[in-house]
């Protein structure tokens, strides 16, 4: 009787052990955040085009490690208005097709802008935002682009007609085919007094001092962000000459990564904004060129995705 007891309580603990292996839950991966990521490309952005990705090698890292990652497109040249209309339009697809309550939104460049629109009509979708170099209080470029062109009526129409072109094409090419392309209102919409107007407008995670932090949550929304800081990274990297002569429109001593300011794409969280890469380094472009003695620009996404997932984000 003694024997048959016995079994029966190891027969038993055998039952509750295997059970209870069956109803753990499995380990998640690195960048399995609870919510998608949806990526948002700046100013004259693409998802993919001509075979290159715009998040180079980022998208297929992420979800290597388990992210639920959605590239969507916007038009590549309007107001942050615009575009963060489109983005909510996207944002709604997103989550009819996963199922999911909201989206943590990446935001590049001109990207930082349109996410904080979303964020701010549509708090509702948005778990997170993170603009990365994101034009969040102007840049000194678009400052001068749109001064000269209101002093000079030929540079706005030979300027203005290349960078319209140029958008255009980008827009065909790249297969998005938005109707609402105006590369001169994207380039108005960041300029210095137009972000303190868009600021006032739509103010989560926008620091109160020149290069402080901003709320790190704003009406139920985390916010963060990153930025690089040096215009030339890599000497044979062609890309280098474009943020190197844009970064001739910053005043001496003014830290810019070639488009924007280190401390004017502060927002929420800042992870860093000293990084060693320029715009485009941020990005992973141009095709991974990048500082060797810096971060991986995709390491950076990937440590990031995990921060989100330790945040229940």
């Amino acid at each position: 009787m003694k024997k048959l007891l016995t079994a029966a309580a190891l027969a038993a603990t055998l039952m509750s052990s295997n059970a209870s292996a069956m109803s753990k839950t499995a380990d998640t991966g690195y960048t399995e955040t609870k919510y998608p990521i949806v990526l948002v490309h700046g100013f004259l952005g693409w998802d993919t085009m001509v075979g290159i990705d715009y998040w180079y090698k980022i998208t297929e890292t992420l979800q290597d490690g388990g992210a639920d990652v959605h590239v969507i497109t916007v038009p590549n040249a309007n107001t942050p208005e615009v575009r963060g209309e489109e983005l909510i339009n996207q944002i709604e697809s997103v989550l009819a097709i996963t199922g999911a309550e909201k989206v943590n939104l990446i935001g590049h460049s001109h990207g930082g802008p349109t996410s904080r629109y979303a964020a701010s009509v549509r708090p509702d979708l948005v778990a997170s935002v993170t603009s990365v170099s994101g034009v969040n209080k102007g840049t000194p470029i678009a400052d001068t682009l749109m001064e000269t062109a209101e002093d000079s009526a030929a540079f706005d129409a030979v300027f203005g007609g290349i960078i319209n072109l140029a958008a255009e094409a980008l827009n065909i090419i790249s297969g998005a085919n938005y109707d609402d392309v105006n590369a001169m209102t994207a380039i108005a919409s960041m300029t210095t007094e137009r972000a303190v107007v868009f600021n006032a407008q739509h103010p989560g995670g926008i620091p109160e001092t020149a290069c402080g932090e901003g709320d790190y949550e704003y009406n139920g929304i985390r916010y963060y962000s990153w930025a690089g800081a040096d215009p030339t990274t890599v000497a044979y990297d062609p890309m280098d000459l474009i943020t190197v002569a844009f970064s001739q429109f910053f005043p001496e001593g003014y830290v810019n990564d070639g488009f924007v300011g280190a401390c004017d794409a502060h927002l929420g969280m800042v992870i860093r904004d000293d990084f060693v890469m320029n715009h485009l380094d941020e990005i992973n472009q141009f095709l991974g060129l990048h500082d060797l003695n810096e971060t991986d620009p995709v390491a950076v996404y990937r440590t990031h995705a995990n921060r989100l997932k330790n945040a229940g984000l």
